[in-house]
C-alpha cells in the first residue's frame, strides 16, 4: 500500500460514515411524512420477509400522510399487522384499498427529544470518523516502517487530518439542518 491508496481508503471510509449517517437522521420523524420512514419495515410475502416497499406503492400525498397501496389486496392486513407490530409510533387506517398512515404534529418536548437522539447520533459518528482516522494514521507509522519518506509520511497526515475535519464538518452541517427542520412546526 502507498500513501495515495491509504489516502482514498480513508476519504471513502469517512464520506461512506457521513452518508450513513444522513440516511440514519432521514427515518428521524420531524412530523413531516416520508417514505423513509418505513425503510427497514418487512411483511410476510408468501413466507418470506420482505420490505415493504417491495409488494406496495409508498406515497405521501401531504406532508402528514403516507399511502401504502399494496399490489395484491390480500396484502391490506399482512401490511397494516407489520405497521402496528414495528412500532414505529403510527396507527394504520385500512380502507380495503390502501392503508393511510397519518402522521402527527410532535409536540414541543417530543422535538426537543427528537434533536437531543439525533445529536447522539451525530456524535457516534463523528467517533467513527476519529477511528477511522487513527485507523489511516496507524497505517502510515507502517509505512514509515516499510521506508515510505518521512516528508510524504508528514503530508499523507496531514491530508488525513483535513479529511477528518471535513468529514466532521458535513456532519456538523447535516445536524444543523435537520435540527432546523425537527424544530419548525
Amino acid at each position: 500500500m502507498d500513501t495515495q491508496t491509504c489516502l482514498k481508503n480513508t476519504k471513502d471510509s469517512m464520506t461512506s460514515t457521513v452518508t450513513f449517517f444522513d440516511k440514519s437522521l432521514q427515518k428521524i420523524r420531524a412530523g413531516k411524512a416520508s417514505p423513509q420512514m418505513l425503510e427497514g419495515l418487512k411483511v410476510d410475502y408468501y413466507g418470506n420477509p420482505t420490505p415493504v416497499d417491495q409488494v406496495a406503492n409508498i406515497n405521501t400525498p401531504d406532508a402528514h400522510q403516507i399511502v401504502i397501496q399494496p399490489w395484491e389486496r390480500n396484502m391490506l392486513p399482512i401490511i397494516e399487522k407489520a405497521i402496528l407490530a414495528a412500532n414505529i409510533g403510527l396507527t394504520p387506517q385500512n380502507n380495503g384499498e390502501f392503508i393511510r398512515l397519518v402522521v402527527p404534529t410532535p409536540t414541543e418536548e417530543r422535538r426537543k427529544e427528537l434533536v437531543k437522539k439525533a445529536k447522539q447520533e451525530a456524535e457516534q459518528t463523528k467517533v467513527s470518523i476519529r477511528n477511522i482516522r487513527r485507523t489511516a494514521n496507524d497505517e502510515a507509522k507502517k509505512l514509515k516502517d516499510d521506508g515510505t519518506p518521512e516528508d510524504e509520511i508528514k503530508k499523507l497526515e496531514t491530508d488525513i487530518q483535513k479529511a477528518t475535519d471535513d468529514a466532521i464538518a458535513k456532519v456538523d452541517k447535516i445536524m444543523e439542518a435537520k435540527e432546523k427542520e425537527i424544530m419548525t412546526v
